[in-house]
């Protein structure tokens, strides 16, 4: 039966593709991509306190996730809310936050359990602050924000989006003579055409996307900037999924998801270079002009915590309450942080490190 946007579709074609999907040019893209990803994984290393990155641009890649589903928060609000995330931030930069609790929370599951739908499941209710499932109700279907037409009904019904689950989790483990990130960009198309949840589902599916780079060894930790190419090219992003739908139309949409990983590879790259020379060159400044209170432990901190409050320094050990006044305070002086005012509590701002993580590269945040 031929595809329908006001029609279930059922019929939703099994894994692998009907069509060759390693075609000529995406193997040549494969190399490429391929080349940036062993890059970022070498210059991650180079970092010797991993914390650094993990704090840094799975909230840039949990922004980006989130504003693709029109929910905006910036990010000034998800630095200083994220290990406060209470009742002062707004709703956006919860949610957003809990994107990259459902980043962590996925990444710590694969110590246990390779990519699956139980971790699909467990990441999804993570973002949505919810006790989810497989949907069982029918009802669910895409429009376009624009116009209100309906584009897009995924299947119904539990058990059949169960059975395309397991095909899914089958061809992902399974299909070992396609290249990994062929598979990733076949494995992404597939997760959002099945809609397996009411809700949540496109920010489930790029989750699973940086998990399953480091379910295969492509990276060590989840810390490509994924997202931005895809927020960048939102309209073709949405585009060429739905042209797989209507035409399997796989090369065009491959190509796209392989230069995704390629760009945003080479841009976090320089940016864990350039956080690292900022670290580097921070260290030692304070070990030059604030000898007496330098430690390396507090170099990193306030690049662990870009708004770092005195108990961060209390609570990492590095300084009692009071003393950690004096150093933060010390940093001020010395230009390395900024001071503001947070309700009864004062927060320590790195400002050239979030210059540095701004897309722009430059300016304050």
């Amino acid at each position: 039966m031929p595809f329908s946007p006001d029609r279930p579709f059922n019929d939703l074609p099994p894994l692998p593709p009907a069509r060759d999907v390693e075609t000529r040019a995406v193997l040549k893209a494969c190399i490429e991509a391929r080349a940036a990803l062993a890059e970022l994984r070498i210059s991650g290393r180079l970092i010797p306190n991993q914390a650094v990155l993990i704090n840094s641009i799975p909230l840039l890649e949990a922004q980006a996730s989130s504003e693709i589903e029109n929910i905006v928060t910036t990010t000034d609000r998800l630095f200083r809310f994220a290990n406060d995330a209470g009742s002062q931030a707004d709703p956006a930069t919860k949610e957003a936050l809990r994107y990259r609790t459902a980043l962590y929370r996925g990444f710590e599951m694969l110590d246990q359990r390779p990519l699956s739908t139980a971790v699909a499941v467990e990441v999804c209710r993570t973002i949505k602050g919810v006790d989810l499932d497989i949907r069982s109700t029918p009802g669910t279907a895409l429009v376009n924000d624009a116009t209100g037409a309906m584009i897009y009904t995924p299947p119904e019904g539990q058990d059949l989006l169960r059975g395309k689950l397991a095909n899914w989790e089958s061809y992902i483990h399974e299909a070992e003579e396609i290249d990994p990130l062929v598979r990733l960009a076949v494995m992404h198309y597939q997760f959002e055409a099945i809609h397996p949840f009411v809700d949540g589902n496109g920010r489930t599916g790029r989750v699973l996307n940086l998990l399953y780079l480091v379910d295969q060894g492509l990276l060590d930790i989840p810390v490509l900037y994924l997202s931005r190419h895809i927020i960048q090219n939102k309209a073709l992003y949405y585009r060429y999924l739905l042209e797989v739908t209507t035409g399997e139309a796989w090369e065009q949409w491959v190509l796209f998801m392989l230069e995704a990983v390629r760009s945003t590879a080479t841009w976090t790259t320089a940016r864990l270079l350039a956080i690292r020379d900022l670290l580097e060159q921070t260290a030692a400044h304070i070990r030059h002009d604030l000898p007496k209170i330098y430690s390396r432990e507090l170099a990193e901190l306030v690049f662990v915590n870009p708004y770092c409050r005195i108990s961060d320094l209390v609570d990492s050990g590095v300084a009692k309450r009071q003393t950690a006044a004096v150093y933060l305070k010390a940093l001020v002086s010395e230009g390395l942080l900024r001071e503001v005012k947070a309700g009864r509590e004062n927060l320590y701002i790195n400002p050239a490190l979030l210059a540095l993580l701004s897309d722009r590269g430059q300016g304050k945040l």
